[in-house]
């Protein structure tokens, strides 16, 4: 009889552990890398994947691109613009593709996906943006809800990564 409990608490330990290990992969949906963006005005990257690491980073930037390239249960290793890596929390990521301008001097922003398309207005490097959609050489932008299109060549966070859907 007590041998038959001990297989059961076993068993039962083995499934928790089983669970413990699994959970992370399946809550893990998406192929990595992917894009994702700040959620808030103010975001901490921390060194490791939880609140026990120091922060290395306080982003005050809503709506900055970020790369995506690890998970760790609710955290996210991502890659910032300038390459800096570190770990913030899947709450404080937004799912919504951002580009920021960049290059030097002002990127044109024309009214359709062509050089010939009419000048909207231009944007500087370090610009912010929602990405709504790509073509090959050209991206469709809202920045503060004005809407054009901007060289792809011009965009950190327009390329497509196997992620994103």
């Amino acid at each position: 009889m007590l041998g038959f409990r001990k297989t059961i608490g076993a068993s039962a330990a083995f499934a928790v552990m089983l669970g413990v290990f699994t959970v992370p992969l399946h809550a893990q949906d998406r192929a990595l890398p992917y894009w994702a963006s700040l959620r808030y005005d103010e975001v901490r990257m921390r060194v490791g994947p939880s609140e026990e690491y120091p922060i290395e980073w306080v982003y005050k930037r809503k709506g900055l691109p970020v790369k995506v390239v690890r998970v760790r249960e609710g955290w996210r290793l991502v890659e910032d613009p300038e390459g800096t890596r570190g770990w913030i929390a899947r709450s404080q990521l937004d799912p919504a593709r951002a580009v920021l301008v960049t290059g030097s001097g002002l990127a044109d922003i024309r009214g359709d996906a062509s050089t010939s398309a009419g000048l909207r207005w231009r944007a500087k490097p370090g610009v912010v943006g929602r990405l709504l959609g790509c073509k090959p050489r050209w991206c469709e932008v809202d920045i503060a809800g004005r809407k054009g299109w901007i060289a792809r060549e011009r965009l950190w966070g327009a390329e497509n990564l196997p992620g994103d859907e």
